[in-house]
């Protein structure tokens, strides 16, 4: 690999890295305000559509769970380095009530907050992947990310894809309950003579579950074909757009799926110097999962790229 190619590669893992850390001090000077994943977005610089993702997958936490711990955070110090009344505390971190705190602030910090002001002891932050904690002058020290995009036995790496013709079936519902949706392409798959040597499974994966309510989430069971279906009930045909694509390597049930998203959007796409395009992320099985142990079960994971 050329010097100019690695200098790419890590002038834009330093960009990222950048673009979070603005993202991460517009957090810390903001806590009192509603935060849309949106506006955070536009702050990095990073299209809306997989920030969510990007975010979670560098920082270790969802958006909303990161604004909630430094919340806590801080309501911490200021119960030890002010002298600003427990209820006053709640509402400056976004609790309704005094019991909404203590609850939240019982299970972070195993006291309440009144216990945790009387006691003579230094604040003590919960252990968090990226290091970033409340800090009163925005010092919160280092951001760091892995970026190690050529480790592991299923290292990542970027495809060109033809326009791909699919025959699908769209389930709507939390991912892990989609298949019914594959009986059903899978039956008129069988019917119609569409599963060949050729034919991919692909599903397309349109919504991030972290963001989108369960009950809204999409999902499209797909088969490739050449042949011409004609849209029948819930039977439809699309085209998967061609195009590059950072692909990594999943094997083991797909409930946990997650870790290769975390991975492909956190550490992947840095490493490669590549930014994700709007649409639908795609999955691709290499295993029948009727036949096939889970742990024993591969998965594509991949998303378009600019």
């Amino acid at each position: 690999m050329s010097t100019f190619i690695m200098s790419a590669r890590e002038s834009t893992q330093l960009d990222y890295a950048e673009r979070m850390r603005e993202v991460l001090l517009h957090i810390q000077r903001e806590l009192d305000h509603p935060m849309a994943p949106a506006d955070l977005a536009e702050v990095a610089c990073f299209a809306p559509h997989h920030f969510h993702r990007i975010f979670k997958g560098m920082v270790g936490e969802t958006i909303m769970e990161h604004v909630r711990r430094l919340r806590l955070e801080r309501a911490a110090w200021r119960l030890k380095f002010t002298d600003q009344s427990v209820t006053d505390i709640a509402f400056d971190a976004q609790y309704e009530n005094l019991e909404s705190l203590t609850r939240a602030f019982g299970k972070m910090f195993g006291v309440s907050p009144s216990a945790y002001r009387r006691a003579q002891r230094s604040i003590s932050y919960p252990t968090v992947a990226s290091s970033i904690h409340y800090a009163p002058d925005d010092n919160h020290g280092d951001f760091a990310f892995g970026c190690d995009a050529d480790s592991g036995p299923n290292p990542p790496r970027i495809e060109r894809q033809p326009d791909r013709p699919v025959v699908y079936v769209r389930h709507v519902g939390p991912y892990q309950e989609c298949k019914g949706a594959w009986d059903t392409l899978m039956e008129y798959a069988a019917r119609e003579g569409l599963i060949g040597p050729g034919a991919e499974m692909l599903g397309l994966c349109h919504d991030d579950p972290d963001v989108t309510p369960p009950e809204k989430i999409r999902y499209d069971a797909c088969i490739t074909t050449t042949a011409k279906v004609q849209p029948v009930g819930e039977i439809g045909t699309q085209i998967i757009p061609g195009g590059e694509y950072a692909i990594q390597r999943h094997r083991g049930p797909y409930e946990s799926l997650e870790g290769a998203y975390r991975q492909l959007f956190g550490s992947v796409l840095p490493a490669l110097g590549r930014e994700p395009a709007p649409g639908a992320c795609v999955e691709k099985y290499w295993n029948d999962p009727e036949s096939t142990d889970p742990e024993d079960l591969e998965t594509d994971v991949s998303v378009l790229i600019n």
